[in-house]
């Protein structure tokens, strides 16, 4: 503020000393003016040297005030303008009540600096609100200078690019995330299936904007496999939903009248060969219908899965209650010290439960072991399921309904299991182990955990 008011006053100096030199003029012509006039009159010399002194003090008094009235608005308008220039809106100038030229464009600027303020106040506001959307989103967003160094990065990115949330990547280039091919093509929006050497499908859009009319580049990396799922599991949805009415009104009557069949022929047929093959039939009939049923049954329950009624539930209980439903395996189980999970707990420990069953079906008779390990990282709630069996062959088609490499597999576990994942804002991966045969599914759901 002093740095400001001194600039001021050095643009003030020349003006300052034009009304200066225009007081010293008008004072001494009024003196001169009052002197003539009073040795024109026949008064004492003390009188007159009297009289010359008060005439002088009123001229200097009304010079100096006029030298006032007159620069010290402008002093100050002059402090006000140079603090709008550095950003400080908030000053205001005085006289802003009067009704003169001097005092309307006092108010003028006054008003200027609280519309600025305001401006100011709402550009900043919109700022927060946009920095929290960026860092909130589940969409990468990163942008870089004209060299390509990294001036932005939102967590999301980060968990993207599998970077360090506590590390600072300021001037980082884009070679260095390897994500330089990335940046090739300005003003595009494409779908890549690798970024930073993952594989998965993205939209990327790449755009440029100027900041202090410097050219930057933005980012901003979409993963489109959520979406696709959701438009795939209606898809699914919808077929499930009409072939179950279909084959379902068809399969009543099928189950009536082969029971009604097998009671007729029993009665009328005697007791041989062909009475024996009949009612073989329609007994193959009636349990091809059963199977049929509870088969269309299995995959209704994809289309009727209701929302999740998430609630914080204690996990060593519900981990020892799906270990309690297979004891012809032996599963090892690994639970942090009080953990919590905040999910529907009906849903989750169906979920859980075709994991450990396809874990176990993986084993093929081996007697290698199966761990199930729960804990909370970051208040993020995961529960991994590793088994020691062959490991996947083909991953294209883990989650596709009606999918399955089992004998007598209906394709539903892992979709159901997905689904739940991500019914409740979460994800589920199944992959080979690194560190050993066999697979792993992860099931993650970020902010669903704590520890007591």
């Amino acid at each position: 503020m002093v740095e400001q008011s001194a600039r001021a006053a050095r643009s003030m100096r020349p003006f300052e000393r034009r009304i200066t030199w225009l007081t010293i003029a008008l004072a001494t012509l009024a003196l001169g003016f009052g002197t003539v006039l009073l040795w024109r009159f026949e008064v004492p010399l003390v009188l007159r040297v009297c009289l010359f002194l008060v005439l002088a003090l009123i001229v200097g008094s009304l010079g100096a005030l006029l030298y006032e009235s007159i620069t010290q608005p402008l002093r100050g308008l002059a402090n006000v303008v140079e603090a709008y220039r550095s950003g400080d809106y908030t000053v205001r100038g005085r006289r802003a009540a009067s009704s003169d030229a001097l005092g309307e464009l006092v108010n003028e600027v006054n008003s200027l600096g609280s519309t600025l303020h305001e401006q100011r106040l709402r550009t900043l506001e919109a700022t927060a609100l946009l920095e929290k959307l960026v860092e909130s989103i589940d969409v990468a967003v990163l942008a870089f200078d004209g060299s390509h160094r990294l001036s932005l990065l939102n967590p999301a990115a980060r968990r993207l690019l599998g970077l360090d949330p506590q590390r600072l990547y300021a001037g980082a280039t884009a070679e260095d995330l390897a994500i330089e091919e990335l940046l090739a093509e300005e003003g595009t929006s494409r779908v890549a299936t690798t970024v930073a050497g993952r594989s998965g499908r993205w939209q990327v859009t790449h755009g440029t904007f100027r900041e202090a009319g410097v050219a930057q580049h933005l980012l901003v990396i979409a993963d489109v496999r959520v979406a696709l799922r959701d438009e795939e599991r209606a898809a699914w949805q919808r077929l499930i939903r009409v072939i179950g009415h279909e084959v379902n009104n068809s399969l009543t009557p099928i189950r009536s009248l082969s029971e009604t069949l097998l009671s007729l022929l029993t009665e009328i047929l005697p007791q041989g060969p062909a009475r024996a093959d009949a009612v073989t039939a329609l007994e193959v009939i009636g349990e091809r219908t059963d199977a049929l049923g509870r088969f269309l049954g299995q995959y209704s329950r994809l289309a009727r899965l209701p929302p999740p009624k998430p609630r914080w539930v204690s996990m060593s209980p519900l981990l020892r209650r799906i270990l309690a439903l297979d004891s012809a395996h032996a599963i090892e189980l690994q639970v942090e010290p009080g953990l919590e999970g905040r999910v529907d707990e009906d849903q989750f420990e169906q979920a859980l439960i075709n994991l450990v069953k396809n874990a176990t079906e993986a084993q093929q008779g081996r007697t290698g072991r199966i761990r199930i390990v729960a804990r909370n990282d970051d208040a993020m709630l995961t529960v991994a399921v590793t088994d020691e069996g062959p490991g996947l062959a083909n991953t294209d088609n883990l989650f596709v309904p009606f999918f399955t490499t089992k004998p007598g597999g209906s394709g539903v576990g892992l979709v159901l299991s997905r689904q739940i994942a991500e019914g409740h804002g979460g994800t589920l991966a199944l992959e080979n182990r690194s560190d050993a045969q066999g697979a792993v599914a992860t099931l993650q759901i970020p902010g669903a955990a704590r520890s007591l």
